[in-house]
């Protein structure tokens, strides 16, 4: 019962950290002594909730997509095979079709790729050498090479594609902790370089700091951009300049909280 109480008092400790980390520098500069077991912690529950945004819309749209999918296959596509990895039919342009919300593209010519489908959401593609998903900002393919080297019709591409819809929670799963991990790594640098950055600027300040305090202090500094990036995702909401305004704000809140640090006593002559 003790340990779950410590536990929880370390958890409401953390949020209210982040709390104070949205407006107080000089809490900020106080959290340079804390031990490094927990601001990494802070550094997970922090990335823990920027992903969310891109969880769920990538979450979503992949069983939309599939759904749409699934229905698109067996109505509305034209007679296709997939012969050596490679995607054929009769058509001699590429075909799009709206499923819903869902819009989903059928190129055997090759006239498109992958990178054409960069920024578009909600969108499925057979492409020429291989299937891909736009969803929530992210693009994920999968060549047709994993099927075999056999030929598969419209009708056995039908039935595999019934057979994905049921394992898309494991699928679903397995890309949501992907994105999660990938975002950790990102943050982790990000802290690495903001902190670097700040032996610049605790020396023009001229302040007694070591890069250990300064990774600690850019830990929290990093709050104010990364939350308010988060809701602007989860509005759906494009901010322009963002890699700029994340930096200054980041370096902003790093350098208010350096100003706080007590300046180093000079020893009288």
């Amino acid at each position: 019962m003790e340990s779950e109480s410590i536990k929880g008092r370390v958890v409401m400790n953390i949020f209210a950290q982040m709390v104070r980390s949205l407006y107080s520098p000089a809490d900020i500069a106080k959290f340079r002594f804390q031990g490094i077991g927990k601001t990494i912690l802070y550094v997970f529950l922090l990335t823990l909730i920027s992903v969310i945004p891109a969880a769920y819309f990538t979450s979503a749209g992949i069983i939309d997509a599939v759904a749409a999918a699934e229905d698109t296959i067996e109505r509305k596509l034209p007679p296709f095979t997939i012969d050596n990895s490679e995607l054929k039919s009769d058509i001699k342009e590429p075909r799009t079709i709206k499923n819903g919300d869902i819009t989903i593209i059928f190129d055997p010519t090759g006239t498109i790729d992958e990178k054409d489908m960069a920024g578009m959401e909600s969108t499925v593609a057979m492409l020429k050498n291989e299937f891909v998903m736009a969803a929530g900002g992210q693009v994920n393919s999968i060549p047709y090479t994993l099927l075999g080297d056999g030929k598969m019709t419209k009708n056995d591409v039908s039935n595999l594609v019934s057979d994905a819809a049921s394992s898309l929670p494991i699928v679903i799963g397995i890309m949501v902790i992907a994105i999660y991990l990938f975002a950790a790594g990102a943050k982790f640098i990000e802290i690495s370089i903001l902190a670097l950055f700040g032996l610049l600027l605790k020396n023009l300040a001229g302040k007694n700091l070591q890069y250990r305090h300064l990774w600690r202090m850019g830990a929290y500094s990093v709050t104010l951009a990364t939350l308010f990036f988060t809701i602007m995702a989860l509005l759906k909401t494009a901010v322009p300049y963002s890699f700029i305004i994340n930096w200054f704000v980041s370096s902003m809140f790093l350098l208010l909280a350096i100003k706080e640090v007590p300046s180093p006593k000079t020893k009288a002559k």
